[in-house]
């Protein structure tokens, strides 16, 4: 099965209506598989998995070969998934895989679980924290960093532990200031 006729999902409504027809619409209550290139979208305005790994690739260096293996999947208006396996789309579940990216929007916004899972890949973008920026930045709390000289938008926010960089979350840097979107349930005080 193509990825066009499996985006389609069982309705069929891939070339089966008149041009008078809407167009197929994202469903929220349904996972279903991002196409792999423009030329395979049928979901007006669903990203595509070429576009979701060249957006990782450019915005942070993440090498698209991380991705092997990974089907990915929309819920929701913009919500993105990956996950590890195959199976059939649409799919209705609660969950499938990890949420990574949030689409559809002006910025796209990669996810704390993703960045903790996937940052490490990164070279560009990258926010190395010291000791009580790290701390601050793990309690939620905003603080200025004019030192960095990156690209502003959402960075990955990383400390070096052990000779290693972890990443702990997603920033927002903007005008010298780096904004903690550390979800509150998950705020640390490591001090």
């Amino acid at each position: 099965m193509s990825d066009r006729e499996r985006d389609a999902g069982d309705d069929g409504d891939v070339g089966a209506g008149t041009p008078s027809e809407d167009p197929p619409t994202n469903d929220g209550q349904r996972f279903d598989r991002l196409p792999e290139t423009a030329d395979d979208r049928v979901v007006p305005g669903r990203p595509t998995r070429e576009e979701v790994v060249g957006w990782w690739e450019q915005r942070y260096e993440v090498p698209p070969e991380t991705w092997d293996g990974h089907t990915f999947w929309e819920k929701g208006n913009g919500k993105i998934w990956a996950f590890a396996a195959e199976v059939v789309t649409p799919i209705d579940v609660e969950g499938l895989g990890m949420r990574i990216l949030r689409a559809r929007q002006e910025h796209w916004k990669p996810s704390t679980n993703a960045v903790q899972r996937f940052g490490r890949e990164a070279t560009k973008n990258v926010v190395v924290l010291d000791a009580e920026e790290a701390t601050t930045f793990a309690k939620g709390e905003d603080q200025e960093l004019p030192r960095w000289e990156g690209d502003w938008g959402y960075v990955i926010a990383a400390h070096d532990i052990a000779g290693e960089v972890e990443p702990i979350g997603v920033g927002l840097y903007l005008h010298g200031e780096l904004r903690s979107t550390v979800p509150k349930g998950r705020r640390e005080d490591l001090s």
